[in-house]
């Protein structure tokens, strides 16, 4: 790469300042940056690009000698940067040049660009900010699962992740890696991919990068998957099962029928208490949003699980609660194999499995949103139980059971 030293006043009478300039032909522009030398344009060397007299003992030529020294750093500095980067099969541009350059000899202090260093910060940054309502912890929660995901994917590559090295090819290797070795469905990978391009563009704001190409990647579409949730009979059924001799599964059960018959999250209905109970109405800050306040009201169900455990409901992490309540549904007697369809990458699949290896616990809240839709309740009464804002979303939490299908038709159709 072709670099030189230019006057910035060529034709002056009175010392001018020295600058460095390299031509970048992918850009093709120059990079110039003052040295902060020196010296008339009479006393300047215009073919060799350096002071005219550098020998002898004059005070000229020591003063000469002095500067040329100074560009010498420059020079030098330049040239092994551009082997660095050559060596480290990166690209430099004229934005990182000039990053380098500021930290270099004006001691500009250093903005680590080491992705997974960037990306602890931009971590510390979301757990921080309490003013931005996104940043709740299951988003904090995955940002940490999109590291785990980028390490591993860094592990299987052999390649260190760099910034400069986030374009299409990375794209769609990463694509690939999600879709073949994690086999993340189509929904999982259109969030995965919005949660990195955040983290990108944040860290170029930040000014830890200067590529940009990411900006073009376009999320996978999402789809819709056949998610399943329980009619008001299923429900009563797991409700009145006897699992006194099995405790565990029986908190587990008692735990979910709650969210079942509240419409909440896991996250809230799990860390419901007494004092969030007034006249039998519960009122909590959405613990997903919290410019938003969930206030509903309590019916038998509800209320009859909060009285069982006094208002102190089982404590268990949603995890354990997800492995356990398969084993509750399982005890009861939920082992017919039901198809689950669902689209990996292009490709879409279908399985059977049995049905109790399709619960967790978001099962209660679709359930909860599907009994109160069949049951003709509207949806703006229903949606100020869930929180929902969207119409959009709240709908694709509507999963009428089959049972319920048929009894529409005959209904219509008998």
């Amino acid at each position: 790469m072709r670099f030189t030293f230019n006057l910035r006043k060529p034709k002056s009478l009175e010392p001018t300042l020295i600058f460095f300039s390299a031509y970048f032909k992918k850009e093709g522009k120059k990079f110039v940056y003052s040295t902060g030398e020196s010296i008339v344009p009479s006393e300047w060397d215009f073919k060799n690009r350096l002071p005219n007299n550098i020998n002898g003992r004059t005070s000229q030529a020591n003063n000469h000698r002095s500067i040329k020294n100074q560009l010498d750093r420059y020079s030098m500095f330049f040239t092994e940067l551009t082997n660095r980067y050559l060596n480290s099969n990166l690209e430099l541009d004229i934005k990182g040049a000039k990053k380098e350059f500021d930290q270099h000899f004006k001691k500009v202090e250093a903005i680590s660009n080491s992705f997974f260093d960037v990306y602890d910060l931009f971590l510390l940054s979301k757990k921080s900010d309490h003013t931005d309502k996104a940043n709740s912890l299951s988003t904090i929660k995955r940002y940490e699962y999109n590291k785990t995901l980028l390490v591993d994917y860094q592990n299987q590559q052999n390649k260190d992740l760099h910034f400069s090295r986030i374009n299409d090819e990375f794209y769609n290797s990463y694509i690939n890696y999600c879709v073949q070795t994690k086999k993340h469905s189509a929904n999982t990978l259109k969030r995965n991919i919005g949660l990195l391009k955040t983290f990108l563009n944040w860290a170029l704001i930040k000014n830890h990068t200067y590529n940009e190409d990411f900006k073009g990647f376009k999320s996978p579409k999402a789809f819709e998957t056949d998610e399943i949730a329980l009619n008001y009979d299923q429900v009563q059924e797991i409700y009145a099962k006897d699992l006194q001799n099995k405790p565990r599964l029986e908190r587990v059960r008692d735990l979910f029928v709650f969210g079942c018959s509240t419409g909440m999250r896991y996250s809230n209905y799990s860390k419901v208490c007494k004092n969030d109970v007034q006249n039998d109405m519960i009122k909590v800050m959405d613990k997903k949003n919290k410019d938003k306040v969930l206030e509903i009201p309590l019916n038998s169900i509800s209320k009859g699980v909060l009285i069982k455990y006094d208002y102190n409901l089982p404590v268990i992490s949603e995890q354990k609660f997800n492995d356990y309540i398969k084993e509750v549904f399982q005890e009861c007697g939920y082992t017919d194999e039901v198809k689950k369809i669902s689209k990996i990458g292009n490709e879409v699949t279908e399985v059977m499995m049995p049905f109790y290896k399709r619960m967790s616990s978001h099962t209660a809240r679709r359930s909860f949103i599907t009994i109160m839709k069949n049951k003709k309740i509207p949806d703006k009464v229903i949606m100020s139980f869930t929180g929902h804002k969207s119409l959009e979303v709240f709908n694709k939490y509507y999963k009428p059971h089959d049972t319920d299908k048929k009894d529409f038709m005959k209904n219509v159709w008998n």
